[in-house]
């Protein structure tokens, strides 16, 4: 019990430093585009650039770490790095596409990306992917309630630190305060975003710009790498259905609430289609962790979880799945740059 709330209190520590550092520095204009890489000139003979994001640094990095977190939690049970590897690939090759696919539909945008539609759609996936790994790791009474919550935990860890990405492109943005009612305005006019620069998705397509708005992704990220963390305790200490029940109700039920605080295209309605997946979500999330057979019992061992990792291959794994999800979320879409290069004749 100790050694388990050690690691959980120093990985807290850990994120709310993350955290506390992306909320104040985020915002700034100079915080969106990481780097630019030159193309080809145009007929002005300046060179048309292709911007990568901090969006796609921040969320290479939130996946990256959720993906540790279920590695460390499948380990710890004792399921097979291979299984848990196949599973990784398999969620991710499902729902980085759906994450546009379901933001074409729902936004009718083609160069956008919806976290809630790629969690939608891991949701529906997650207990098939639990049987894959039975399947693949040949045995079949592996605890299954365990599994599914190894998986919600490390999604909801990885949302809620994932959102500083939404910070540092201004997108998921709040209300503006003026438009809260006023118990709630009092406190936002405490704490509160303003966003500047006009490539951020807040100013072009909001109007928004400096003005004052409900710091939702700020509430999002404490709120989600709270409950994933408690969750993270909880499967330590093998109360594994309990862990899958309290982060799939804080992500599905904040997710439904937080609608309502949002002020980006949600895809129209008095309730959006967002809000109805959270809900349907929510009830999914709770028929399965009731229903859902335990299969063989098991004590979660946190240092073969962390053991685990100590592997060549897991940690060049590691690696291209990051450089995957940098390119695949950070090669902007919605922005573009023009550059020109001169010598410093002084330092010839």
């Amino acid at each position: 019990m100790v050694t388990n709330a050690l690691f959980v209190l120093t990985l807290a520590a850990f994120l709310m430093v993350v955290l506390t550092w992306g909320f104040k520095t985020l915002p700034q204009e100079q915080w969106q585009i990481m780097a630019t890489l030159p193309r080809r000139k145009d007929r002005w003979g300046q060179w048309v650039g292709v911007n990568l994001t901090y969006y796609g640094l921040l969320t290479a990095s939130a996946g990256t770490l959720a993906i540790l977190a279920f590695l460390v939690l499948m380990a710890s049970i004792g399921v097979p790095r291979g299984a848990s590897v196949l599973a990784v690939v398999v969620l991710l090759a499902c729902c980085l596409p759906a994450a546009k696919l379901v933001a074409r539909i729902v936004e009718r945008k083609r160069h956008t990306s919806s976290v809630a539609g790629a969690a939608f759609v891991g949701l529906l996936i997650m207990p098939a992917v639990v049987w894959l790994m039975n399947r693949f790791s040949g045995a079949p009474d592996r605890p299954l309630v365990a599994m599914i919550a190894a998986i919600a935990i490390a999604y909801i860890l990885g949302e809620g630190l994932g959102r500083l990405a939404c910070i540092s492109f201004g997108c998921c943005y709040g209300r503006p305060i003026s438009e809260v009612r006023a118990p709630a305005r009092r406190l936002f006019e405490r704490f509160h975003f303003a966003f500047y620069g006009e490539t951020k998705k807040i100013a072009y397509a909001a109007n928004l710009e400096g003005i004052k708005v409900v710091p939702i992704q700020a509430l999002t990220s404490v709120l989600y790498v709270g409950a994933g963390l408690v969750g993270m305790l909880l499967f330590l200490e093998s109360h594994f259905r309990a862990a899958f029940v309290l982060t799939m109700l804080m992500s599905h039920a904040w997710r439904a609430y937080s609608e309502t605080l949002r002020a980006d295209d949600r895809g129209g309605g008095t309730i959006s289609v967002y809000q109805v997946m959270a809900l349907f979500g929510l009830l999914y999330a709770v028929g399965v962790g009731v229903f859902l057979p335990d299969g063989t019992a098991a004590r979660a061992d946190l240092g073969a979880g962390l053991s685990a990792l100590w592997d060549p291959a897991v940690i060049i794994a590691l690696q291209v799945l990051w450089a995957v999800m940098f390119v695949v979320t950070g090669w902007s879409m919605v922005t573009g740059s023009l550059l020109t290069f001169h010598v410093h004749r002084d330092r010839i």
